[in-house]
């Protein structure tokens, strides 16, 4: 999915970026979030880690209301698919992403959320990879010094729990309470 526009003040939510991305001005508010929900739930493959973190943000979505800012999985941050000729085949992403989500609370509060799985810190053998931990740190600093507002999460802290489900829950609901939302 390619989010072409400006997210503008005072950010883009869910469902009006859906609603215009794919055409559903006529369609009920349920059957555009189911839509939404499912393409999301696809983007994550098999990872239930970074699905816990669409699980909680959706039902944050369906407690509050579809007002609330657009959370997007699986982001290319700083990737231009119109100069994609000049780069590798692949589009690159951040160092620093296994999950990255997207989320604008307003249009100059950009925030990135993290799922830092063993790619972050290991190598392919699962052994420490000093190397690969320094690059992901140096591109944190990278985001950070750009304007976004960076949370990381451990893999390890999203089993499928209660705790899990309490942590993520108030987690939105403080970044939230943070950006008066």
């Amino acid at each position: 999915m390619l989010q072409l526009t400006d997210l503008g003040s005072p950010g883009q939510t869910w469902t009006s970026w859906w609603v215009e991305r794919e055409g559903l001005t006529e369609a009920p508010a349920r059957e555009v979030s189911r839509s939404l929900y499912r393409r999301l739930d696809r983007s994550l493959g098999d990872n239930d880690a970074e699905r816990r973190i669409l699980r909680a943000y959706a039902e944050r979505y369906v407690r509050l209301g579809n007002d609330i800012p657009a959370l997007l999985p699986q982001v290319y941050l700083h990737y231009d698919p119109y100069t994609r000729a000049h780069h590798a085949p692949v589009p690159p992403r951040c160092p620093a992403s296994g999950w990255t989500s997207s989320c604008s609370y307003r249009s100059e509060i950009r925030i990135v959320i993290e799922c830092d799985g063993r790619q972050h810190y290991a190598d392919e053998t699962g052994r420490a990879d000093a190397q690969r931990y320094a690059e992901m740190v140096a591109e944190d600093r990278e985001l950070r010094l750009r304007g976004y507002e960076v949370y990381r999460f451990g893999g390890a802290e999203l089993t499928e729990s209660p705790a899990t489900d309490r942590q993520l829950t108030s987690f939105f609901n403080r970044l939230a309470e943070r950006y008066s939302t």
